[in-house]
């Protein structure tokens, strides 16, 4: 069988497909994937303050240590 990607454009279009497949015509192989999201807002809150802190700073301590060696 072929695979065709469809984009939702309403709400309305979900539930039109889900007849179809309860009668086993087609099958939906994603539901609810999400849009485009800028990383920062799809992991924003996803660690603890600390963490997230050290983990700059060490970061921050890395690059300054790359631009280091390269001069």
């Amino acid at each position: 069988m072929d695979t065709v990607i469809i984009k939702i454009t309403s709400p309305k279009t979900m539930k039109l497909l889900q007849e179809p497949e309860e009668l086993n015509l087609l099958h939906i192989i994603k539901k609810n994937v999400s849009k485009d999201a800028n990383l920062s807002d799809k992991y924003a809150g996803k660690l603890p303050v600390d963490i997230a802190e050290d983990l700059q700073k060490y970061i921050k301590k890395s690059r300054n240590e790359w631009d280091n060696n390269i001069l």
